[in-house]
């Protein structure tokens, strides 16, 4: 099952994000959660749940 680690708003933050863990050796999904002329674009980061702790101490220590 894949956990939502980080919430970006625009997909150059998501990407950054994505690539981050990925480099740290973490699989990696990118899902578009919403877009709306309101309320913009938010992009999902998900990891597997097993692996959702460690990803977003990293993302923490890479103050994202």
């Amino acid at each position: 099952m894949w956990t939502v680690v980080y919430m970006a708003t625009d997909k150059e933050t998501a990407d950054k994000v994505a690539d981050i863990l990925k480099n740290e050796g973490f699989l990696v999904k990118v899902k578009e959660a919403l877009k709306s002329k309101k309320r913009g674009c938010y992009i999902e980061i998900l990891v597997p749940e097993a692996e959702a702790e460690e990803a977003h101490k990293i993302i923490l220590e890479k103050n994202l």
